[in-house]
């Protein structure tokens, strides 16, 4: 979890450097993404069942993809510099691991 938030505080930050114009259009739905990220996370650790915990960490995984792929988007765009995008991507990437890990071994425990 405080992987993933960090990378909500750093997307933040990164797109307060984006264009105006991208108010309504990449910078909302990136932040939304990342957002939802952690907000499923935290539902999911909420729930009794483990369908409905693995559930919303597949939901908190499908955001991190979505996420992944905006910001790629922003750096082909140049709205990001090489360095950033770089961090950004590979602490998503861990956060995509955990996030694959704990869904599999909450698929394998409904399996028993």
């Amino acid at each position: 979890m405080e992987k993933a938030d960090r990378f909500a505080w750093l997307v933040y930050k990164l797109t307060k450097q984006f264009p105006r114009n991208e108010l309504f259009g990449i910078i909302s739905q990136v932040r939304r993404a990342v957002l939802s990220v952690s907000l499923n996370i935290i539902e999911g650790f909420t729930r009794c069942s483990l369908g409905d915990h693995r559930r919303f960490l597949e939901i908190a995984y499908a955001s991190l993809k979505e996420a992944k792929y905006l910001l790629y988007f922003s750096y082909r765009e140049k709205y990001l510099a090489s360095e950033k995008y770089k961090e950004i991507i590979e602490l998503s990437e861990e956060i995509g691991k955990m996030l694959w890990k704990k869904i599999q071994t909450l698929k394998n425990q409904k399996a028993k």
